[in-house]
Formats: structure tokens, sequence, C-alpha cells
């Protein structure tokens, strides 16, 4: 048998929750360079959203090696000599920003050094200008659209910081086949017309909006008996995703009493749609990957079109509408114009939308001598700022550990591990049960 031809290519990916962690390994996929043979080690930033192995089983992405590790434990790994040639950072902002300055730190000296990639899991409507100039210095930040690229290239010029590493991309996690309308007549194989409500942990956020939806759900249902109605979950109880669910549907469904024809449902959202006739949600990412397929998909107007509600994003669209117009019989007809800006690529250019990432990254590869690292934040730039953010994660602004931080040349031993499970789940019992409580009984 002839030898492989192929380059190995050896990817670090650092999420902090399962949503990221799908971006971030999807992402190292789609961008490497074709000819490559991809070694892909994953690591789970240990902390509030570390994902559970359900979670992780839920997002279908295999990795040749996966553990959990604190940012110190991350960064011993990666001062090492020759182990990696790319990093992908899918992380919040400021976690972003912290293990930036660590690897600067890591790497200091080192004419040759991993590539660092980093970018967004999804729709960027809130914290624009903090949330990139935290990611500001990988050598790739990755935007998931055109608009999203004219964005980030407009953030970091009007402050006067490099924007040269802003890279046009698309959501690595869209796919599928594209909807089609059922014939009524056709005898073979009949799927119910399935309406599915995509939820999020977050939005909205109070009891009274996420019981309203749910009742204009299950009404919905009712109105609608030749329809099965779907309340698509991103977690169960106890398990957190990158934003704080209080209020989980599931508590609240208990007190209603729903029809036959309303289920709520889990898993992948691929597989979800691939039998969904009509997605609607508040603004989840969900829409996109929904769009992609030219699935009819709403994004519901009833609470308002807001900022904190995130579908603020979808003006232009011609995705808005409301529960009465649904329930009424509505359609939506989305823009093609603004669906082409959003990265959706409905029109089949899917498949070329990683193609200058690819480039830049093989580029860089080859490259015999790489610059350091340079955030736009520095101890100068952002004296207030900085140091708060890396000392969340023992680093001092030099980006060493701090004096007294965790020991990061050695493993957690067995104990450590054992209080670590246990703080982390009197955390998310007290997030999902004390914390509402208390705010009730300051309601009185």
């Amino acid at each position: 048998m002839p030898a492989s031809t192929s380059k190995s290519l050896r990817v670090a990916v650092l999420a902090d929750s399962d949503t990221r962690w799908k971006w971030g390994s999807l992402t190292a996929n789609r961008i490497s360079p074709a000819a490559s043979d991809i070694r892909l080690d994953g690591f789970l930033l240990r902390g509030r959203a570390t994902p559970t192995a359900r979670q992780l089983e839920e997002v279908g992405v295999r990795a040749d090696s996966l553990r959990e590790v604190t940012a110190l434990e991350f960064l011993r790994e990666l001062g090492k000599e020759d182990v990696y040639d790319v990093v992908v950072l899918a992380l919040v902002g400021g976690a972003v920003q912290a293990v930036l300055h660590g690897l600067s730190r890591a790497w200091e000296g080192r004419a040759k050094r991993p590539l660092v990639v980093t970018g967004y899991v999804g729709v960027v409507y809130e914290k624009l200008a903090d949330g990139l100039l935290l990611r500001h210095g990988a050598d790739l930040v990755l935007a998931n659209s055109r608009q999203d690229a004219d964005r980030f290239r407009a953030v970091y010029e009007g402050v006067g910081a490099d924007a040269g590493s802003v890279t046009e991309v698309a959501l690595p996690f869209l796919g599928g086949a594209a909807y089609t309308e059922h014939d009524p007549s056709a005898e073979q194989e009949r799927r119910p017309r399935t309406v599915v409500f995509a939820a999020q942990p977050s939005v909205p956020e109070s009891r009274k909006d996420r019981t309203y939806l749910l009742d204009r759900l299950i009404g919905h249902a009712r109105l609608h008996p030749d329809r099965e109605v779907l309340l698509k979950l991103r977690s169960r109880p106890g398990e957190h995703t990158t934003h704080i669910e209080e209020l989980p549907y599931q508590k609240l469904v208990q007190k209603a009493d729903p029809p036959a024809n309303f289920r709520l449902v889990y898993g992948h959202m691929g597989e979800v749609l691939d039998r969904t006739d009509l997605l609607v949600t508040i603004s989840s990412t969900a829409a996109l990957e929904s769009l992609h397929r030219r699935i009819p998909t709403v994004v519901l107007s009833d609470l308002g079109v807001r900022e904190a509600l995130g579908n603020h994003h979808f003006v232009g669209s011609g995705c808005l509408a409301s529960w009465d117009q649904l329930d009424a019989g509505h359609r939506p007809v989305p823009d093609p114009e603004w669906v082409a800006r959003q990265g959706v690529a409905a029109d089949g250019s899917y498949e070329t939308a990683f193609d200058a990432a690819r480039q830049r990254l093989t580029e860089l590869l080859a490259a015999d001598e790489l610059p350091p690292l340079a955030p736009y934040y520095t101890p100068v730039t952002a004296p207030g700022y900085l140091p708060g953010i890396l000392a969340r994660h023992h680093l001092g602004p030099d980006g060493s550990p701090l004096p007294g931080a965790p020991a990061a040349d050695r493993d957690p031993s067995p104990v450590r591990q054992f209080v670590r499970r246990a703080a982390r789940g009197a955390y998310r019992h007290g997030v999902q049960r004390v914390a509402p409580v208390i705010r009730r009984m300051g309601e009185l």
C-alpha cells in the first residue's frame, strides 16, 4: 500500500460549553487544508457550563482525545515545544483574552509557534465592541457572514487595531437536505406536518414571558391537531449551556395540560430540522440553520423587536411574525439579499465559504517565522480592565501565573476532582433553584 501523502495537522480546541465545543471542533475541520490528516484534541475549560457526557454525545463531534482542564493546565500543555499546529479558542471573550496573554507569555522567544483561531458561535447581537476587542490578538478572528466581517473590521480599525485577522467564513454547522413541500397526494412515507419551537436558555428571561411563549405554543397545537408541535430544548434540568437557564421549560410545562400532538424533544438540531416544516424561535441560531435549508422560518415579534431579545438582528429578514399570524396560517418569505449577507448560503455556495480561511491558514503554516501574539488590550492600553480579566484565570498582567495560583505543573488529585464536581453541582443547584426563590421573596 503506498504511503499517505497527506500532512498531519495537530489541532487543539479549547471550549467552555457544549455549543462552543460544537463550533470549535467543526470549525477546525472546515478551515483545515484539504490534504491534511487532522488529529483533533479537545480541551473543555472547567467552569459552570462545562458540558456533560450527554451534551457531548448530542453534539456528535468526535475528537482523538478529550479532557477537562483549567486555563493554567491548558497553558502548561501548550507551552510544550512542537505539540500543535493550530489552536482554536472557542470561549467567551474574557477567557479568549486571558488565554491569548498566557500563550504570548508561554511562547516568548519562539520563531515558530501554533496558529491561534477564534470567533463566535452564532449571531453577534450584543457587546460587539467588547467581545471583539477581547478576541483581538488571534491570528484569525472568524466572522460568520459578510455583514459580521464588515462590522468586525470597522471596530478594529476604529480603535486603531490591526484588522488583518478578520476572515469571512460561515457557521460551520450548516448543512442537511434542502426543504421541499410535502405532496399530499404522494403515498410514500407521508410525515406529519411538524412545527418546531427552538427554545433558548436565557431569552426571554422572565417567568411571565416564558410562560406566555409556552402557552402560545400549546395553543397552536390545540388549534392545529393535525400538526406535530415540538418544543426543542437545549439541555436537561441541571445541565448548562453557553447561557444560564433559570426557568427551564421542562418545569413550566409540568403546570400545563398540553394535547397529545405536543412534545418536548432533545437531540441534534440537524436531525430535528430533517422533519421540520416550520421553525419558530425568538432569536436562536437555529433560525439560520433553518434558513440555510430553505425551511419556512419565523422569528417571533410577540414580545417586541428588542436588542435584549436578539431578534432585532432579523430586522429586514422577512421572517418577523407573531403567533397570531402563525395561527392564522401566515407563511414567511425570507429576503434573499438579507439571507445572503448572513452567510447562510442558501444559493449553494456554502462549500466555498471557508476557502479564504483555508488559504490564510495554509500560508501561515508555511511561514518560517510568525510574529508574537499581540492583543489590543495590554497593561498600557487597558490598565484598569485587563488585570481583572486575567486574574479570573489566575494570570498576572504579564500573562504568567499569579503567586498562589492552583498548581499548574501537575494534574489534580482524585480528591480535588471530586470537590470540583461537587462544587459545580452546588452552583447549578443554586442558579436553577435557590436564586429564583430568593428573587421571588424579594418581590413580596
